[in-house]
């Protein structure tokens, strides 16, 4: 088994047992999350900065503007730390104390810089528009060779990384387990609603595209 932690940065102290290090485990958190946070320390406070991501094995890849102050901090810096949450469900308890949520979470510590070539940036930038919605890069006009310059893709390795994993039933004392309470697992299940387009002067009738007909399950 390959393993990414623990390390300095990511070593999980508070319940370890729900900690997990291996390779597997951090990707399947960074692949399937809708969103991550990366993180630099902007005029003395430290920001978060709510952001897709892509991942190629072991870098992670962040866009946002050139001026972005986070982005640009973490640049300076060389180094900076990713997180990413998946929300299960929630793990209702016979006691508010015991009741929490069902998550998977990663923590990701590492170098950070820009890409600087325009080309490998410009191939990124199709990546996070599939990453919404696979195939939608190919349905959308070109990006401009301006709006590749106007953005910034930040590379991070996965110089360490931990995954913390809440899960099961919850840990109810023998007490509560015989009081005449309900307790259990509610799933959270994410899912796409109906499309409606936009009334922007553009043309509203044109049929659902194949990407988002892939997207809502539809032939």
């Amino acid at each position: 088994m390959s393993l990414l932690g623990p390390g300095p940065h990511t070593r999980v102290r508070r319940m370890p047992e729900k900690a997990r290090y291996d390779r597997d485990s951090v990707f399947e958190v960074l692949d399937g999350a809708p969103f991550a946070h990366v993180t630099a320390v902007v005029e003395g406070v430290a920001v978060a900065l709510p952001t897709l991501i892509v991942r190629d094995d072991e870098t992670i890849y962040v866009h946002g503007s050139r001026s972005n102050a986070v982005m640009r901090a973490a640049a300076e810096a060389g180094r900076t730390l990713v997180t990413a949450t998946i929300l299960d469900g929630l793990r209702l308890a016979r006691s508010g104390f015991e009741s929490s949520i069902a998550y998977r979470s990663v923590t990701v510590v590492g170098s950070a810089a820009f890409v600087e070539d325009e080309a490998v940036r410009r191939a990124l930038l199709e990546r996070f528009v599939d990453a919404v919605v696979p195939g939608r890069s190919r349905e959308v006009r070109p990006t401009r060779d301006d709006e590749v310059r106007r953005t910034a893709v930040l590379a991070v390795a996965i110089e360490e990384a931990a995954v913390k994993v809440s899960s099961g039933p919850t840990d109810d004392d023998e007490a509560d387990r015989r009081l005449p309470i309900w307790a259990g697992l509610v799933p959270v299940v994410a899912t796409y609603g109906t499309p409606v387009p936009f009334e922007d002067g553009g043309d509203a009738t044109l049929p659902l595209p194949a990407s988002v007909r892939r997207l809502l399950g539809r032939p």
